[in-house]
């Protein structure tokens, strides 16, 4: 006689799991209040515009749950293949989602892509959070509720959204956020594991490393000619030696990135090395060639070699 087949194990349930996406216009604060719930560092911040360019899991598991946080490239003026990838990779992380929350820079008054992005959440099939972010470096609330109220009337429909504030960079405000989000999720198993903080590929989380300290110690404009594309990483017992190859558009750049004598290249490295060594618990060495690419940005091989194209 046959014995019974043993049975199929439930996964266990907990209070609130799910999806946040976090999307708003470029510079809003998405990737530093990422950064800030999940108390570690995920994405890449810096005071330009744009820095953010792909779609970045970050999950913060505690005893309420977990939570899952998509962290968006802002949406801007597209003016190559790369800006259309990010803008619609942001338009898309909204896809099946339990809640989106949309991070507006409250300080200034409400731009273009904030009313854009008011126009996606007024028909947005799941719970919607607005957010006041910067709110210590004044808050133009009034302005934020006008516009909502015009584009529902404009549209002839109404929503009810969550309306919050914080400051990402302090920190005020911020645990009343994530009490909120944890609140408005179902309960259901967990969608990662517990020790889980990202689900960003090594790889491409190393290049933003790079882009990233490039970001800090170039001018606003020549980071965005800057991509980077990690070949391979050499794991020697506690040792990885990363190559990787630094895109920009002309030699005129390539001579700015690389510096006199190559002393802006090893600034790169002397401060991408040791968080990443940090980060990963090894010694991290960066190996970095400079090739010149004027349409890397448009090359759809490229593109999708650095993860930017699924």
């Amino acid at each position: 006689m046959n014995e019974d087949p043993s049975p199929i194990p439930v996964p266990e349930t907990h209070p609130h799991v799910g999806v946040v996406a976090v999307v708003g216009r470029t510079n809003a604060g998405k990737s530093t209040l990422v950064n800030r719930i999940v108390g570690e560092k995920v994405s890449i911040v810096t005071p330009v515009v744009q820095t953010t360019r792909n779609n970045i899991r970050a999950v913060l598991t505690d005893n309420r749950g977990q939570l899952v946080l998509i962290d968006t490239p802002g949406l801007h003026k597209s003016q190559s293949r790369l800006g259309t990838v990010m803008n619609k990779m942001a338009r898309s992380a909204i896809d099946g989602v339990d809640t989106l929350l949309v991070v507006f820079d409250a300080s200034r008054d409400p731009q273009l892509e904030d009313d854009g992005w008011m126009r996606r959440a007024l028909f947005a099939e799941c719970r919607v959070v607005f957010l006041l972010n910067k709110r210590d470096a004044g808050l133009r609330r009034e302005a934020f509720e006008k516009l909502w109220a015009d584009i529902q009337a404009e549209k002839e429909h109404t929503r009810e959204v969550a309306w919050m504030e914080c400051s990402a960079a302090s920190g005020s405000g911020v645990p009343e956020v994530v009490d909120f989000l944890f609140e408005s999720l179902p309960s259901g198993p967990l969608l990662y594991d517990e020790e889980t903080l990202t689900d960003f590929p090594r790889k491409i989380a190393i290049a933003d490393a790079i882009r990233e300290k490039y970001f800090l110690l170039l001018d606003d404009e020549l980071p965005h000619a800057i991509g980077v594309k990690v070949e391979e990483i050499r794991e020697e017992g506690e040792t990885w030696y990363v190559d990787a190859t630094l895109f920009v558009k002309r030699f005129g750049q390539k001579g700015i990135v690389l510096g006199p004598k190559g002393r802006m290249l090893r600034a790169v490295k002397r401060r991408a090395e040791p968080e990443l060594s940090e980060e990963y618990g090894v010694d991290v060495h960066l190996n970095i060639w400079v090739r010149v690419e004027p349409k890397w940005d448009e090359n759809h091989f490229l593109l999708k070699q650095m993860g930017y194209v699924r």
